[in-house]
């Protein structure tokens, strides 16, 4: 898993409320356990027509400036519905790397962290302040850094966000449950030896 440390990217602004899993990657795409190729099909009904399967021009992620869009500033309740791991897999696939709503349904929440991205819950009005900025395209960028629990706007106003401790580091140094199962590798291996040594016919 990728770190993440301090992030400047285009916000692609998506004031919807209750974006379920469903919308983030409908159920015909989740035959696959590959994380990758997964970003085409983000919000698959709401980006192509249906008829021809051609882009639908006014949707967010298919305009050109936020074509490349690595923060997503969205509605209350979003991941929420089914449970499914694809949906942040959807969304690191196609380049986001944090997405800011008021709240998230909490398994798609706990999603996030076992995939690098950083879901940042903030009171409306800060919401719909970072709105405003991304609605401004892609000349107003905005910098998410999370040693320091901060968003940068544009213009340099700063908004605080908070994060559990122990979330905050194995976003930084990039770890996902087997990347911290992995950092015990030393102590479970002399666990073994020791239990090899001490009961030699398991």
């Amino acid at each position: 898993m990728d770190k993440f440390t301090v992030l400047n990217g285009v916000a692609a602004p998506l004031p919807l409320r209750n974006i379920d899993t469903d919308m983030i990657i409908p159920k015909q795409f989740l035959k696959t356990i590959e994380r990758t190729g997964l970003g085409k099909s983000l919000f698959f009904e709401m980006r192509y027509d249906p008829a021809t399967g051609k882009e639908i021009a006014d949707f967010v992620l298919n305009k050109p400036q936020y074509r490349r869009a690595q923060i997503l500033v969205t509605g209350e309740n979003f991941g929420c519905g089914s449970s499914r791991e694809h949906a942040p897999w959807a969304l690191l696939d196609f380049g986001i790397r944090c997405v800011i709503a008021p709240d998230f349904a909490d398994i798609f929440y706990n999603n996030c962290f076992q995939n690098g991205i950083l879901p940042i819950k903030l009171p409306q009005p800060d919401v719909d302040k970072l709105m405003d900025d991304a609605n401004r395209g892609a000349n107003a960028t905005l910098t998410i850094d999370l040693e320091k629990q901060e968003i940068r706007g544009p213009d340099g106003g700063v908004i605080k966000f908070e994060i559990d401790p122990f979330r905050k580091h194995c976003l930084l140094n990039g770890l996902d449950n087997i990347g911290l199962t992995l950092e015990k590798s030393a102590a479970i291996k002399s666990y073994e030896e020791k239990t090899a040594a001490a009961r030699p016919w398991l």
